[in-house]
């Protein structure tokens, strides 16, 4: 198996030089020059197709489970910062890429992404050839993947193939319990300013309670901005405890795994929420399981949307809006009930995008409008959330 040297170029003779390999769950394997902490990272191998925004991807609580690889070769040329993160803490298992990690040259940055990826115990590999292993994504599917970084080069190839092949991988697996908050909290940071930074709210006119999915914080600081306070829920929280908070809108967030078992529990708790006819937004996970709680189904998709370039087209307006996504489910447009009005659809494979319920202040996206990272188009639909809210409580 070839890889790349520190040049970028294929070199066929310095296998044995190898510090990571990356081994998917059918044997196939892919050697290269380990990066960020030693040791193993194992989930589902995805691709994603964004240019920039390499550490809000990162840090995307969406992406826990998997393995991203970006098919940008220059990632981690503007190092890393402290304000370019979504969560707290690293929320992908492990990060693949093509060419080493260069020196920083970006103004902002306060330091190399290895000693970031070190710092926060993230595994990666680079060196691969990311073209060869985007190619058998889109043609098998987003497979089951382990990547094993070790200094001294020795790889149990066949014990490694073993343990991603029994991984269980992301279908029927609740991943928002280990991404949302552990209690509910106020948030009131608005967006970056190139000059002074993030912003705070102080003179909210609206209550907006956010049930945490996976929430990325650009999404709370895109509501914030518009004159919301919000108070951030976990994700098993009660109708009763969301109600008690008397919200003017409720969020439904992002997140990670499979909808049909996140919804076990967050459901029941959505479909009184449809019900209280409070306005209410989803994003992605909140999305997907909004639609499930309105009587439809959900699917895993083939490779999934991951990239800031996927074309939408609005049609309620007409519009085309260029959009970030990260996801690998996908509503059955089939399932849709009565009531119910596709909004929004995919130019690249024409699946379900967006929906609203008829006669209620209630609508989704399956998309990231806050755009951390990716284009701004979808910057509206905060603004149609807000609009909801104040035709509501007029």
């Amino acid at each position: 198996m070839s890889y790349a040297n520190n040049n970028g170029a294929v070199d066929l003779n310095s296998e044995r030089m190898a510090t990571a390999v990356l081994v998917l769950g059918d044997g196939t394997v892919f050697h290269g020059f380990g990066v960020g902490s030693e040791g193993e990272t194992i989930g589902e191998v995805c691709f994603n197709t964004s240019m920039t925004g390499y550490q809000e991807s990162l840090t995307d609580p969406s992406f826990a489970g998997q393995l991203i690889t970006f098919t940008f070769p220059h990632i981690g040329n503007v190092g890393f910062n402290d304000e370019d993160i979504e969560t707290s803490g690293i929320a992908a298992n492990g990060l693949i890429i093509r060419a080493n990690i260069t020196d920083p040259a970006n103004w902002r940055a306060i330091g190399p992404l290895d000693d970031w990826l070190k710092s926060r115990k993230l595994t990666g590999i680079s060196g691969v050839d990311t073209r060869r292993l985007t190619h058998y994504i889109r043609k098998s599917g987003a497979p089951n993947g382990i990547i094993a970084h070790r200094k001294d080069g020795k790889f149990d190839i066949a014990d490694l193939t073993k343990k991603a092949a029994e991984w269980p991988g992301l279908e029927g697996m609740d991943l928002a319990k280990e991404v949302t908050c552990k209690s509910a909290y106020e948030w009131d940071e608005t967006n970056w300013n190139i000059k002074t930074g993030y912003g705070k709210q102080e003179a909210p006119k609206r209550h907006i309670v956010a049930v945490d999915y996976g929430v990325k914080r650009n999404i709370l600081r895109s509501l914030a901005e518009l004159g919301c306070r919000i108070t951030v829920v976990p994700a098993t929280a009660t109708y009763d405890e969301i109600m008690a908070l008397k919200p003017d809108g409720i969020f439904l967030a992002n997140g990670p795994g499979d909808p049909a078992a996140t919804g076990k529990y967050a459901v029941p708790v959505i479909r009184e929420c449809v019900k209280s006819g409070v306005p209410t937004f989803g994003i992605c996970l909140g999305h997907q399981m909004l639609a499930i709680a309105l009587g439809a189904e959900t699917m895993k998709m083939h490779q999934g949307h991951r990239g800031a370039n996927q074309p939408v087209k609005d049609m309620t307006t007409g519009k085309v809006e260029i959009t970030s996504q990260n996801h690998g489910f996908v509503v059955k447009r089939e399932s849709l009930p009565a009531g119910v009005t596709e909004t929004h659809k995919s130019l690249f494979d024409g699946v379900v995008e967006g929906l609203e319920v008829d006669g209620k202040p209630v609508f989704s996206v399956q998309y990231h409008p806050e755009a951390s990272p990716g284009p701004q188009d979808s910057q509206y639909l905060f603004q149609r959330f807000i609009d909801l809210v104040d035709r509501k409580n007029a």
